[in-house]
């Protein structure tokens, strides 16, 4: 009853490997998400005048800067962050008032 032939498939081993860091599989959002909220705030900060879209446009830039990797387009970045900054000086220069919260009046 001894089985003289090796059972094991040598053709079928394969080696393992170390994982590259560097090319991960995961992808971290935030920035994307960031970067397209940004956007979105300056546009509404420039077409609709709304002085706390354009702070919240420049906060979602600089979250979306700080949070890239240096392999990212550059470009894409550096433009969302002009284009915030440009809608908190365009809302200003339209209406150079400060913001006041909503219950200001109530005081």
């Amino acid at each position: 009853m001894q089985n003289s032939s090796d059972p094991r498939r040598p053709n079928k081993i394969v080696r393992a490997k170390p994982v590259d860091l560097s090319q991960s599989v995961f992808e971290d959002p935030l920035p994307d998400y960031m970067n397209v909220l940004g956007m979105v705030f300056s546009m509404c900060g420039l077409m609709l005048r709304l002085k706390w879209s354009a702070w919240a446009a420049l906060f979602c830039s600089c979250v979306s800067f700080a949070n890239t990797r240096s392999s990212d387009d550059a470009k894409q970045i550096v433009s969302s962050f002009m284009l915030s900054v440009s809608a908190v000086v365009m809302s200003y220069l339209q209406n150079p008032q400060p913001i006041y919260p909503p219950w200001a009046s109530l005081l």
